[in-house]
């Protein structure tokens, strides 16, 4: 069920964040959570290629979402100052792309990580 595992990523994104704190690398949290979430179980890929079709030509653009959870879960990391639109952007496209329905931007650079934390549905998921 996607609310379990919803809450189990934010769990130990949490757990994450409490242990490392704000102001690191995006690339930091991205290994420590992958590593977590492993721990959990989860199949977690890292660095996961997003193909790119273009009128049924399959492209390879260097795309790459930061994590995918079970194969049904997109974990999009930022440690930036604020969430900015692009970056939600940035998500449902992939989201799109990689036809996942449910998806996670969660921005490591907050003093509390429930405010760093927005959850994403693809309206185009079929």
């Amino acid at each position: 069920m996607i609310n379990d595992l919803t809450s189990s990523v934010i769990e130990s994104a949490i757990k994450a964040h409490k242990i490392l704190g704000p102001g690191l690398l995006e690339s930091s949290y991205k290994e420590c959570l992958a590593y977590e979430l492993s721990k959990k179980g989860l199949f977690v890929e890292k660095e996961k290629p997003v193909p790119l079709v273009f009128e049924e030509v399959k492209l390879e653009c260097g795309y790459r979402l930061d994590l995918l959870i079970d194969n049904q879960l997109i974990l999009e990391l930022k440690s930036v100052d604020t969430i900015a639109d692009i970056h939600i952007a940035q998500t449902l496209t992939y989201m799109k792309l990689m036809n996942i329905q449910y998806g996670l931007l969660i921005n490591f650079n907050v003093v509390l990580l429930k405010d760093g934390i927005k959850r994403l549905i693809n309206k185009y998921y079929k």
